[in-house]
């Protein structure tokens, strides 16, 4: 018989229910609650419409590939591209996926991005990487940290290796941070205000303490974080996304190069930046559209500039 409690679960939206369970249960962060109780929300007015019925989570139920396709289709109409479909996908997946907990999901293939020459992923993508990997975190330290790491790889064109050696020694943060590349060559990159807040973020909510000589980014138990775990949790998003496999952290950084590039930066300037020893490195990316390129630049880094 159904209880008092549950008559009200069936009364309040299902979307506003998985919010209170991502926030009390999974303890996602407050971006990544509003941003998939939105995908909710979105999906059950499209079901409303579809089906001309009141959607409670019971009737999520029925929901089908068909519908799915669907209800992309309706987003893709306002303008939705390849990256944010395949978000909002994921979203609704997981929504469904807690709303008939156990139950065999809808199987769909999500959108992906089409294959082509080597090229840089794009800025919509680059974002909603970072954004997927932080938000799949299992704390909101570990996805604060993740995408401040993410932001040095494409705000800053760091190597992997070259952010997760940096150390507490570069705090206070200001305009720029001294980087040890290939070879112990050390070289200045300046930072962009949204890569500084980023990392500012991860500081505020770590809980380990961090010292001068110690790692900067710490792993789950404290130690020294493994670039294996941010290799993992980029192809696990990338997955997710339907992004391809060149979508690799790596990726990040070939993109701040060729958005630079295209924004008009000098080739030495720029092989300054990323810390090549050789012209001939950095020679590869002038093959890439700079006209194209400057109009990514501007849409990613509004406010960047070498």
């Amino acid at each position: 018989m159904p209880t008092d409690k549950d008559q009200t679960l069936e009364i309040l939206p299902p979307s506003m229910l998985w919010a209170e369970h991502l926030g009390r249960d999974r303890r996602r962060s407050v971006h990544t609650i509003r941003a998939y109780r939105a995908s909710a929300e979105r999906l059950t007015a499209f079901l409303v419409g579809h089906w001309g019925e009141r959607i409670t989570r019971g009737a999520l139920a029925r929901v089908t590939a068909t519908d799915l396709r669907a209800y992309l289709a309706q987003r893709r109409e306002a303008g939705l591209g390849n990256a944010s479909a395949a978000r909002e996908l994921s979203a609704v997946r997981g929504f469904l996926a807690w709303a008939n907990e156990g139950a065999e999901q809808p199987r769909m293939r999500g959108p992906r991005v089409k294959a082509g020459v080597p090229r840089p992923i794009s800025p919509a993508e680059a974002v909603a990487l970072a954004e997927e990997v932080a938000d799949d975190a299992a704390e909101p330290w570990i996805g604060a940290r993740d995408w401040a790491v993410l932001m040095l790889l494409y705000g800053a064109g760091l190597r992997i290796g070259e952010a997760l050696t940096l150390r507490g020694d570069i705090l206070p943060l200001g305009e720029t941070i001294r980087v040890t590349g290939k070879r112990t060559k050390t070289r200045v990159v300046p930072l962009l205000p949204q890569v500084r807040t980023a990392i500012e973020a991860y500081v505020a909510q770590t809980p380990w303490p961090i010292e001068r000589g110690e790692p900067l980014f710490r792993g789950a138990k404290g130690g020294a974080l493994s670039p294996v775990m941010i290799r993992r949790a980029v192809q696990s998003a990338r997955a997710r996304l339907g992004l391809g496999d060149r979508t690799t952290p790596h990726a990040l950084r070939h993109s701040f190069a060729t958005h630079l590039l295209g924004r008009g930066a000098d080739l030495r300037a720029l092989q300054e930046l990323l810390g090549h020893a050789s012209l001939s490195s950095t020679q590869i990316y002038t093959q890439v559209d700079a006209a194209h390129l400057m109009d990514v630049y501007r849409n990613a880094h509004p406010h960047g500039g070498v």
